[in-house]
C-alpha cells in the first residue's frame, strides 16, 4: 500500500479579531480556501480572491469573509482589486499570495505560451503577484508589523536565477513554474529588507491534493479520466488542503515567526539560487520598473 505523506504540523490558533487579511486564490478545495476558513474562524476580517464564482466562494466560507474577483495575469484586474480594497479598508495585517497556476503538466509545450509578452507562469505567478503586492505595500507598511506571505513550492529548486532575467532555453514548463516560485522567494526576502514595518515569508506547503492539476490537464481527456480514477489513491497519499494550509497560517499569524522560508511550520533552507542576495536585489529593481509601467 502506498505510504501517505507525513502529516503537517498544526499552526497554533491566534486571536485575530481586529486584523485584516487578504488570501488570493481561495476557490473551494484549495489551500487558499482552507487558509481563509481558518483565519475567519480565528476572528480575522478576511478578504478572498478567485478568478470566478467569488460570491459562491464567500458563501461557502460561511460568513465572516468578503471577496472580489482577481485575475493575476490581467493588470487591469489587479488594479481594480487594489482600488476596491483601498475603498473599504484602511489596514492590512497580512497578504497571503496563494494564487497561481501550473500548466502543461505533460511538458508537451515546445514554446512558451505568452501573456503580455511574458511566459504565462512568470506573468501570472510572479509579475501579477508582485503588481498586487506593490499596490498594497503602502497600507501594509502603514498598518505596521504586517506580513507578506508567498506560497511557493519545493519545485522552486527547478528554477534558475539565470532565467529570472532571460528566456528559458530550451523551454520547459516545469522549469518555468519553478522559476516563478524561485522569484517569489527572492521577493519575500526583499520585502523584508526594503519595506519598514513589513515582514516577508515564503513557504512550501507540502504535497497537497488540490485542483491545481485540473487546469494543467485541460484538453487531455485520457489523462484527465485517469486522474479521476486514481483520485482516491492520490487523496490517501497526499496532504489535505487543510493540512497543507498550516504553514501559510503559521507564517501569517505566529508572533514568534521571523521572516524567511518555511516548511512544516518551521524555518527551512531553500535552494542555493534562492539564497543569493544580489540576485534578489536586482530582481526587485527590475520588477519595480515593470510594476511602475502598469
Amino acid at each position: 500500500m502506498a505510504r501517505r505523506a507525513e502529516p503537517a504540523m498544526a499552526a497554533a490558533p491566534v486571536d485575530l479579531h481586529g486584523r485584516t487579511v487578504i488570501v488570493t486564490g481561495a476557490s473551494p478545495g484549495s489551500l487558499g480556501f482552507e487558509t481563509a476558513r481558518t483565519l475567519t474562524a480565528w476572528g480575522a476580517d478576511v478578504v478572498v480572491t478567485t478568478r470566478s464564482r467569488t460570491e459562491a466562494t464567500v458563501a461557502a466560507l460561511g460568513g465572516g469573509a468578503t471577496g472580489h474577483p482577481l485575475e493575476l495575469a490581467d493588470a487591469t484586474s489587479v488594479r481594480d482589486f487594489a482600488d476596491w480594497f483601498a475603498s473599504r479598508h484602511d489596514r492590512l495585517d497580512a497578504l497571503v499570495n496563494n494564487a497561481g497556476i501550473h500548466l502543461d503538466l505533460r511538458s508537451s509545450w515546445k514554446q512558451p505560451t505568452l501573456v503580455d509578452g511574458h511566459e504565462i507562469h512568470w506573468r501570472t505567478n510572479y509579475l501579477g503577484t508582485m503588481q498586487l503586492t506593490h499596490a498594497l505595500l503602502p497600507v501594509l507598511a502603514a498598518t505596521g508589523n504586517a506580513r507578506v506571505v508567498n506560497v511557493v513550492s519545493k519545485l522552486h529548486e527547478r528554477g534558475r536565477n539565470e532565467f529570472l532575467f532571460a528566456p528559458i532555453t530550451p523551454y520547459d514548463s516545469w522549469v518555468a513554474y519553478g522559476t516563478s516560485k524561485l522569484a517569489l522567494i527572492h521577493a519575500a526576502t526583499e520585502v523584508e529588507r526594503r519595506v519598514e514595518g513589513v515582514r516577508g515569508y515564503s513557504l512550501h506547503p507540502g504535497s497537497v491534493f488540490t485542483h491545481i492539476a485540473d487546469r494543467g490537464l485541460d484538453g487531455h481527456r485520457v489523462l484527465g479520466a485517469a486522474r479521476r480514477v486514481l483520485a482516491p489513491l492520490e487523496r490517501r497519499m497526499l496532504r489535505t488542503p487543510a493540512e497543507g494550509a498550516q504553514t501559510s497560517l503559521h507564517c501569517a499569524t505566529a508572533q514568534q515567526a521571523e521572516g524567511g522560508y518555511y516548511r512544516d511550520c518551521r524555518p527551512a533552507q531553500p535552494s542555493d539560487d534562492a539564497q543569493d542576495p544580489e540576485v534578489a536585489a536586482r530582481l526587485w529593481d527590475v520588477t519595480a520598473e515593470w510594476v511602475g509601467g502598469r
